[in-house]
């Protein structure tokens, strides 16, 4: 028997060192870019959405900006070992309270930052990649974003209300069926910081597990992440997510739908009559999208509706308002958010796209009242977007 085993593990070794002295190790630049000119047609009263870059901004604003810029290398180092870097710039975003976060300058000009830098282990075993460094997490980016393709035009529900979708830390991402890819899973833990330095003792949990069926047309994706925020005696504050997402895929025409519950363990604080009670919240949201060929290789069309409530256990009634613990999760407003528009492709890689952009705010508070109750912002946008080195 052991004779056995050291013959198979020998013919392994020879395989791989035929493979090695094959291999010559090789890397590629690319990346793409995409930005807008933009016009703000109305404005919100109470500058809600801090989630979202038009916040804060004035009717009549009109301006071009760049929204992302990407520059990034892979290396194949070995036939098991690849290095990604990925340098990127952000757009601004400013918060709700007026502060702005994004990758500006101290004298607010754009920069870089190290958005992906880590080393992948392909095939550890079987179908599985073990990642580690500063990477993708299974949040969306690696099921649902391409099926939505359109992150040039706007963030999935969850990426707007910033769950991860990169951080630093180590990943599996596995297929049950490597043969075919029908059937996989992608495991993550991190620091749950993204591009930022540790600043506490917890770690930030993810994974989702997907299926596709009829020729890949039909897919389906479950994920659900977990991370403690603040765990003492005093206070018990944690995040825990379960999303899931379905999508029928075609190159002609595609239709896709996304809902999450994300619920906040004393997460908000409720406010009445200088009385603060801290409390739990469940913030829910479901995103619709269709998207599909009008001319092939020229035109596209693309289109998207998203409803989000911050609290459905918010309470009018014993509360006068509520404040919230994780910025990303405004308690007090309900959101409607559309998006419409065309793709036309003059060359491949190349692309322009007339587009509206429109969110709608709806306050739970008792004490906004009258036209405070309900308002928006619109934005009219040209977005263009280019890729280059793929």
């Amino acid at each position: 028997m052991l004779i056995v085993v050291f013959l198979f593990i020998t013919q392994i070794a020879a395989q791989e060192k035929v493979a090695d002295t094959a291999f010559k190790p090789s890397g590629k630049l690319w990346g793409y870019t995409y930005g807008d000119y933009y016009y703000k047609a109305h404005a919100d009263t109470l500058n809600r959405g801090g989630a979202n870059q038009y916040t804060g901004i004035e009717k009549g604003r009109n301006a071009f900006q760049i929204r992302r810029a990407y520059l990034g290398y892979n290396y194949d180092i070995h036939p098991k070992f690849s290095a990604e870097l990925l340098l990127a710039a952000e757009d601004n975003v400013v918060t709700a309270n007026g502060t702005t976060t994004g990758d500006l300058t101290i004298d607010n000009k754009f920069t870089f930052y190290i958005k992906y830098a880590n080393l992948r282990w392909k095939n550890i075993w079987k179908g599985t990649d073990l990642v580690v460094g500063q990477q993708s997490t299974p949040a969306f980016s690696l099921v649902v974003d391409p099926i939505w393709s359109y992150r040039s035009i706007e963030r999935t529900i969850t990426d707007i209300r910033r769950t991860p979708s990169f951080d630093l830390g180590v990943g599996l991402q596995g297929k049950f069926d490597p043969e075919t890819g029908n059937l996989g899973y992608n495991i993550f833990v991190g620091n749950g910081t993204a591009a930022r330095p540790e600043n506490d003792k917890y770690k930030w949990f993810g994974g989702d597990v997907y299926a596709k069926f009829f020729d890949k047309k039909l897919v389906f994706d479950l994920y659900a992440d977990y991370q403690r925020l603040n765990w003492n005696p005093g206070l018990h504050h944690s995040m825990n997510m379960i999303k899931g997402f379905a999508a029928y895929t075609t190159p002609a025409f595609t239709a896709g739908v996304e809902a999450f519950i994300n619920h906040g363990k004393n997460d908000v604080i409720g406010v009445r009559d200088g009385i603060n009670d801290t409390l739990s919240a469940n913030a829910t949201g479901i995103s619709t999208f269709v998207r599909g060929v009008v001319v092939k290789d020229k035109l596209n069309f693309f289109a998207r509706f998203d409803t989000y409530n911050p609290d459905t256990k918010y309470n009018a009634v014993d509360y006068q308002s509520y404040k919230g613990l994780s910025a990303s999760y405004e308690p007090n407003n309900k959101e409607h958010f559309i998006t419409a528009g065309l793709d036309f492709t003059p060359i491949k890689n190349v692309h322009v796209m007339p587009n509206i952009w429109y969110n709608r705010y709806i306050s739970k508070r008792t004490d906004v009242t009258g036209p405070f109750k309900q308002d928006y912002d619109l934005v009219y946008r040209i977005t263009f977007f280019y890729v280059y080195g793929r």
